[in-house]
């Protein structure tokens, strides 16, 4: 199967499961991610700084988590404007390699997050591919309750993040 068939194949997305996971007060996804990376979220990148995976559940093709390595809960208070930048500057790079690799008619950024459970701030950037109808994208292409979530082997999720990863390291 090619990297790019994988669209077709969807698994119906369990909210209920999730939101127990995420609001079970067990360890921080990312920082358990940062601490020892995890077949469902293949890293592309990781720095001292920085940390880029695939998300467990993409609605679309290369849909890529990017945090800070270290725990920090709000968006724009738990950064100094250069800390703030420099990730938007990572942010910008990885979005340019992302849409290399995967045909991209909108890439949309979002940061998305709770207190009550995934509280480490991280940005989702989505990649929407092209000729999707209207009524399909923005937020509709987001919801995996409604329309499941891609079905890729560990094989191909990692494929995809190695393929990212190069196309990141050429735009240096």
């Amino acid at each position: 199967m090619r990297l790019l068939d994988v669209e077709e194949q969807r698994i119906p997305f369990d909210l209920d499961a999730y939101i127990a996971e995420v609001t079970s007060g067990r360890e921080c996804f990312v920082c358990r991610i940062v601490r020892e990376p995890e077949p469902e979220h293949p890293v592309i990148f990781q720095d001292g700084q920085h940390i880029a995976f695939l998300n467990r559940y993409p609605p679309l093709l290369g849909y890529t988590l990017v945090a800070p390595v270290g725990h920090k809960e709000r968006v724009v208070e738990d950064f100094d404007l250069a800390s703030y930048l420099a990730l938007q500057s990572f942010i910008h790079r990885l979005g340019c390699a992302i849409s290399k690799v995967v045909p991209t008619e909108r890439l949309y950024l979002l940061s998305l997050g709770s207190q009550q459970g995934n509280s480490h701030v991280h940005w989702h950037l989505a990649p929407l591919p092209p000729g999707v109808p209207f009524e399909q994208q923005q937020f509709a292409a987001l919801v995996t309750e409604r329309q499941g979530f891609i079905d890729q082997s560990v094989v191909q999720r990692e494929e995809l993040a190695l393929r990212i990863r190069v196309a990141f390291d050429e735009m240096q």
